[in-house]
């Protein structure tokens, strides 16, 4: 399957159209046997679709990923924290209860 997209990406890399035929031109010269299937399925999953601008914005959406995650992050931390004073507090208020019959 890879090597059908390589394909494709070559082609477009090149200038070239991304068809069902060159496809299978570009891995009959790798030496290996076209799948026309599959050839034909990525020619059509592709067709209409401008792959420069899917790889910017796949670059650009990678890029601002982990700045989504900080956030999320951070606010798991404060919870942690929170969730900790709260047990201490319980355990502050046990301890002052075993003091009264202790």
């Amino acid at each position: 399957m890879m090597e059908y997209i390589y394909a494709a990406l070559l082609l477009d890399a090149e200038g070239k159209e991304v068809t069902e035929d060159s496809i299978k031109n570009v891995v009959k010269a790798t030496g290996a046997t076209p799948d026309d299937a599959m050839a034909k399925s990525v020619a059509n999953a592709l067709k209409g679709v401008n792959i420069k601008d899917v790889i910017k914005n796949a670059q650009t959406m990678q890029a601002a990923a982990p700045a989504a995650a900080a956030p999320a992050q951070a606010g798991k931390a404060e919870e942690k924290k929170s969730e900790a004073e709260e047990k201490k507090s319980e355990e502050e208020a046990a301890s002052g209860l075993a003091s009264l019959f202790g």
